[in-house]
């Protein structure tokens, strides 16, 4: 599936009490976590429909995870900070975003109560794509017929996205089955697939126990810039890294896991660029996972940890130069 992305002015609404009347639009409206290969999918449809009927077109969402609002101790796993599922949405040519403050009032909405409310007299959205398995308002149970009937009452067109499937995969892509492939199983290639880009992870480099420098593979110890992003599962990865404000990845492998060989109890995640010649202490490393190599596992002793470091090293510069090219 070709995905295409489209250049364009995005303007982001965040209050929708102080904004002025918009454009007649046709709308999509979910959490979008991830905006993965199937959210591409709505959107570009969106987009398209948007154009074909001369409206303007419009994607909301959330400002936060809706079980946030009732369960302060819930730390969702995500996919996207907002500020990437912003701009992957803004990548798809979307005219406006509406990231709506999920509050109590708004989830008691009844879904004809917020597309009378929200979609028709603040938003102006005259048709509505709704995904496939979406749902909205309090009432669970309501789908999309209840959503067409409330439309044929408001002038809204509600019509229902279609499932995107992946030829030999038993899953079909969605943002739940993503962060499984990720952090359960480590199949971060397969998950690339599914997102329609290769997932990252960003985060700043903290002083470590330096094992790897004695080691002859010095690593830099990431912590992640968002709590709630997915981590991998253990294991190796064959990664691209890029430090700072630079624009230029460099190839490097990655392990996350608890250093077992050295008897660690708390799971790191540390990157070993291959080649870089810097300081890399308190910078920010944004990590693109392509593939995992291998899983963690104890070694014998450190001699033979070292062995297997430079198979992995070698292996991985293989697999990228295959990728470069």
């Amino acid at each position: 599936m070709e995905i295409k992305y489209l250049c364009t002015l995005m303007e982001i609404i965040r209050n929708i009490e102080k904004t002025r009347m918009l454009l007649k639009s046709v709308a999509t409206i979910g959490v979008f976590d991830g905006v993965h290969a199937g959210h591409q999918q709505v959107i570009n449809r969106v987009v398209s429909d948007a154009k074909f009927h001369h409206l303007a077109s419009m994607v909301i969402t959330f400002d936060r995870h809706p079980r946030q609002l009732f369960d302060p101790q819930f730390r969702p796993q995500l996919l996207t900070t907002q500020q990437e599922k912003e701009q992957e949405i803004e990548r798809l040519g979307v005219d406006f975003l509406v990231v709506l403050p999920f509050t109590k009032e708004m989830a008691a909405l009844s879904a004809r109560d917020f597309m009378a409310q929200i979609l028709k007299e603040r938003l102006n959205v005259k048709m509505l794509q709704v995904g496939y398995d979406n749902r909205f308002g309090h009432d669970s149970t309501e789908g999309i017929d209840d959503y067409r009937r409330y439309g044929d009452e408001l002038g809204i067109m509600v019509y229902k996205g279609i499932r995107l499937d992946f030829q030999g995969y038993h899953v079909p892509v969605c943002s739940s089955n993503i962060r499984s492939l990720i952090a359960e199983e480590g199949e971060v290639d397969t998950a690339n697939m599914f997102l329609g880009r290769n997932y990252e992870l960003s985060g700043k480099v903290m002083p470590g126990e330096h094992i790897g420098h004695q080691l002859g593979f010095p690593t830099a110890n990431l912590e992640p810039d968002d709590p709630f992003k997915v981590i991998p599962a253990c294991g190796v990865y064959g990664v691209w890294a890029t430090v700072g404000d630079s624009q230029k990845p460099l190839p490097a492998m990655m392990n996350i896991g608890t250093r077992p060989t050295f008897d660690g109890r708390n799971r790191t995640l540390e990157v070993n660029i291959f080649d870089f010649d810097g300081d890399l202490y308190g910078q920010t490393v944004r990590i693109s996972f392509l593939f995992r190599l291998r899983e963690e596992r104890k070694f014998e002793s450190p001699e033979a940890l070292v062995a297997q470091l430079q198979k992995d090293k070698e292996q991985v510069l293989y697999i990228l130069n295959k990728v470069e090219s």
